[in-house]
């Protein structure tokens, strides 16, 4: 580990920035695939302004827990791909190790999910990486500009390595920042274990006692051996050992364990918004959403729920913050599916325009506007935009 001291220059990439963002539906002609329809996109929205030649690709994606069914497939990443690749690229795929317990918190099984889930030259056209190494320590520490929580953050080294960074990301809700999209794809994905680590040290989960019924899911799931049981079987966390990782938040069935309390929440999404301005500050670089299978959780777990809402499109755009705020309109303005997670939620929240708030309802301890605001705050990008819609 070492710290990132050649000078990057924020301007190198401003001049691509803009609050466009492109979108287009998943509906498809009899004869056309929803692949060349991502492919136009992309080109529509620009990424060719970006000159591929010669340089390495860093294409950030979620290989997905292997027993989840909803991550995005690698035809989605081989579009890409290809496209880097016809400009004169080198692209990779890459992700980070995880800090729970899973398939994918070393490099060695981290690779064997990605294979498990379909990832591999044949399918994709090019290599996978897992940016922060074997046992998750190979990392940058790298300044923050503007940052107010991390003023440096821990990022995998071959994303740091890289000379372009892509994100495609699968745009769903999460347990704990509300929603995950181009954001949390880069700002959590590309941090180190370490980086991980220090993203999730103020939140640290509490048990509803009377919700829990000991089953002791969450004791399965837990990487640092944190929970223990009464003699009425009862969990309990031992904060000494919790990292505040959130996974136990979202495997548990009766949501008997939930944040301690919301400013945590908060702060871990904000220091994530900042670890994704370390990622992304000084180099050129693109995002694509694709709102398909919107579950209500983590593409993290190994099991996913129907999707909340129907499939909405796919958006592309050189701002990460205007491009996960137009998912969250799209979404919001959706009407929930039948007999899903979602429809069986209380309707109690709105957004700004009066829809029903998908993701506030999904999980109400959870403040999804805390990324964006402070994304716009530290410079990362604006919510304001306007949608181009490519045929």
């Amino acid at each position: 580990m070492f710290f990132w001291r050649i000078c990057r220059n924020p301007k190198i990439y401003t001049a691509f920035m803009s609050n466009k963002v492109y979108w287009t539906s998943l509906r498809c002609k009899v004869d056309e695939s929803p692949l060349e329809k991502l492919e136009r996109l992309i080109i529509k929205a620009g990424i060719e302004k970006i000159d591929f030649r010669n340089k390495f690709v860093a294409v950030k994606i979620h290989f997905g827990e292997p027993g989840n069914m909803s991550f995005l497939r690698p035809n989605w990443a081989k579009t890409v791909v290809d496209h880097i690749k016809s400009r004169g690229g080198f692209p990779f795929l890459t992700d980070c190790n995880t800090l729970y317990v899973g398939r994918r918190n070393n490099a060695l099984v981290h690779l064997d999910a990605a294979a498990e889930n379909g990832f591999n030259p044949a399918t994709t056209g090019c290599r996978n990486i897992i940016a922060d190494g074997l046992k998750g320590t190979d990392d940058v520490e790298v300044p923050v500009r503007n940052g107010v929580y991390c003023k440096t953050a821990y990022i995998g080294r071959a994303v740091m390595d890289a000379d372009i960074v892509i994100s495609l990301n699968h745009f769903k809700g999460h347990e704990c920042a509300g929603f995950g999209g181009a954001i949390k794809n880069i700002g959590m994905g590309c941090g180190s274990r370490g980086g991980k680590m220090v993203m999730h040290s103020d939140g640290k989960p509490q048990v509803r006692a009377a919700a829990c019924i000991g089953c002791k899911l969450c004791a399965g799931f837990c990487n640092e051996n944190a929970f223990t049981f009464t003699t009425n079987n009862k969990a309990k966390i031992d904060h000494t050992k919790c990292v505040g990782c959130g996974r136990c938040i979202g495997v548990c069935n009766q949501h008997a364990i939930a944040p301690a309390f919301d400013a945590s929440l908060d702060r871990l999404v904000c220091k994530m918004v900042e670890y994704a301005q370390a990622v992304l500050d000084g180099r050129p670089n693109f995002h694509i959403n694709i709102v398909n299978q919107v579950s209500p959780h983590c593409d993290c777990h190994g099991a996913n729920d129907v999707g909340v809402v129907p499939d909405i499109g796919m958006f592309a755009a050189f701002d990460p913050v205007a491009l996960d705020k137009a998912c969250i309109d799209a979404v919001n303005a959706a009407t929930p599916v039948t007999d899903s997670f979602l429809a069986g939620c209380k309707q109690t929240h709105k957004d700004a325009s009066g829809h029903p708030d998908h993701f506030t309802n999904i999980h109400p301890d959870t403040d999804w506007r805390s990324q964006i605001a402070h994304a716009e705050k530290i410079g990362l990008g604006s919510g304001n935009y306007s949608l181009v819609y490519v045929k």
